[in-house]
């Protein structure tokens, strides 16, 4: 379930993972995989500096394309890309069954074939600054707090949390390279 995340430059925006079968991650209107988004915190993590790197993404231009989260969690409504996901991947009957599933990266080919046509392919840009400690997801600024944040969400698998506690083999490789980084944005970050 996408939570509530305080940006530098759009307030208030949604991160997190909307289906606990995929490891399809959404910010805003952007939608990208989380193993994408844990090699591109691998790579700023180890380079020790400020890359400039790029993050493949779909990005819906009409927020309407995107679909009903809640409708179609409740099973009411199947608008946009959400509720062709949740026909596909309906939402557990049972509260036990609502874990993300570590082996959500099997269901890409499935998500990228229910994304096509909906959202525009992007490579979103990732800059960061290192005074003030910032880093930017295409037009969405983070500050090194909010930053943090976003990656002990991907650590804990959200809400519900990771399925048995068992995380995907990208997130530990990401909490390594970030817990080792000397970094401005991974300064003072817990995963525990």
């Amino acid at each position: 379930m996408p939570l509530a995340f305080e940006s530098l430059s759009h307030g208030t925006v949604a991160f997190g993972f909307f289906n606990i079968e995929s490891d399809m991650l959404l910010l805003d209107r952007c939608f990208f995989f989380a193993d994408d988004f844990c090699d591109l915190v691998v790579a700023m993590a180890e380079s020790g500096q400020a890359p400039t790197v790029h993050l493949p993404a779909y990005v819906f231009d009409d927020p309407c394309d995107i679909g009903d989260l809640m409708g179609a969690i409740h099973g009411m409504r199947y608008t946009g890309f959400i509720g062709a996901v949740y026909r596909r991947f309906p939402f557990p009957e049972k509260p036990s069954g609502f874990r993300q599933n570590p082996e959500g990266w099997r269901t890409r080919a499935v998500m990228a074939e229910l994304i096509a046509g909906r959202a525009r392919r992007a490579a979103l840009r990732i800059a960061v600054s290192p005074e003030p400690a910032e880093v930017a997801f295409g037009d969405y600024r983070f500050d090194r707090t909010g930053f943090q944040a976003l990656l002990d969400y991907v650590w804990r698998g959200g809400y519900p949390r990771w399925r048995d506690g068992v995380r995907p083999a990208c997130v530990l490789e990401m909490t390594a390279a970030a817990r080792a980084s000397s970094g401005i944005l991974f300064k003072g970050l817990s995963l525990y």
